[in-house]
């Protein structure tokens, strides 16, 4: 890629990163607002209802039609979802029990794991320093999580059980990203979406499940009610963020080099910080900020020595040639 070309392509990584961080931002706050009183599961099909709307009608028209959804990958694509799936029910379940940023904080351990399942499944080489910010990085969760303190809740490990499933979804991402389109990919994940939710909203949507007076169980097992008219807004809200939101960062991560557009995602944490402060009177305390400290600053590193690493790596490929 030439250098204006590469630069023109950074540039719009880099917009459809912050727009798409800024996206799942107002997502996550409208996921929250509306854990009190409806189940997860249908505040995902109307979400996935209005995104795919708006994907088919607004997106799929400008990226070459209706023959998008033709895949020869179609496994991959079903993979792909179902990560996702697992990775926003857990984090989604999270927020009603957890402060907005520190389930954001513990969810930015995904880079790590990242790292780890690229070894484990691609047969990456990582380095030392690589291998101690994971560890800085994973001393961070414990700080936040807290084990063995009254502070403790089960409910805190979810959102590391979600960066767990958003890491696979990287490592397939890898895998497909060359041959399918961000449209297509974001398109499928929604179907996914849908069909997992209908299935489940059949099985418990009567709320028989529901009643243990935990936060996060709640909103797991809680009746199906109709939506009330003052929460329309934030369900077209949530909708919108979705669709966009998915677009954007999976067309993000195909224009640029994975190193370059990774950094731009955390700015969601100063964000989490903004909308827990102001919208639900949450502000972190010290061993939070801590905490927060050492994941961000673990993942920020591991980025910037994967640049260094591959930078490198290309100039040694150079010398060869030579």
């Amino acid at each position: 890629m030439g250098g204006s070309a590469g630069h023109k392509a950074n540039q719009i990584a880099a917009a459809c990163a912050v727009v798409a961080v800024l996206c799942f931002s107002s997502n996550d706050v409208g996921i929250k607002l509306l854990s009190g009183g409806y189940a997860l599961h249908q505040v995902v099909i109307v979400r996935t209802l209005i995104a795919m709307s708006i994907l088919l009608f607004l997106v799929v028209p400008f990226n070459g039609g209706f023959k998008v959804l033709r895949t020869k990958r179609l496994k991959m694509h079903i993979c792909r979802g179902l990560c996702v799936v697992f990775a926003n029910m857990c984090f989604f379940l999270a927020l009603a029990a957890m402060p907005l940023a520190d389930a954001v904080a513990v969810f930015f351990v995904s880079p790590l794991l990242i790292t780890v399942f690229s070894v484990v499944f691609l047969r990456e080489h990582v380095g030392p320093f690589r291998w101690a910010a994971i560890v800085v990085g994973l001393l961070g969760v414990i700080v936040i999580v807290r084990p063995g303190t009254s502070a403790f809740q089960l409910a805190s490990l979810l959102p590391l059980f979600a960066a767990t499933g958003y890491a696979t979804l990287h490592i397939l991402t890898r895998k497909i990203g060359g041959t399918e389109s961000a449209i297509t990919m974001a398109i499928y994940i929604q179907l996914t979406f849908l069909v997992v939710c209908v299935a489940v909203g059949l099985f418990m949507g009567d709320g028989r499940y529901a009643g243990s007076g935990d936060p996060s169980l709640e909103f797991l097992f809680r009746a199906w009610i109709w939506p009330k008219p003052e929460n329309l807004l934030v369900f077209m809200v949530i909708g919108a963020g979705s669709a966009f939101g998915g677009y954007l960062i999976s067309q993000a991560y195909r224009v640029s080099e994975a190193a370059f557009v990774a950094p731009f995602e955390y700015i969601a944490m100063p964000i989490a910080i903004f909308w827990g402060a102001v919208i639900f009177d949450d502000w972190p305390d010290l061993t939070a900020w801590f905490g927060m400290i050492l994941i961000i600053g673990s993942g920020l590193f591991m980025v910037w020595r994967e640049t260094v690493t591959r930078a490198d790596s290309t100039a040694q490929r150079r010398r060869i040639r030579r």
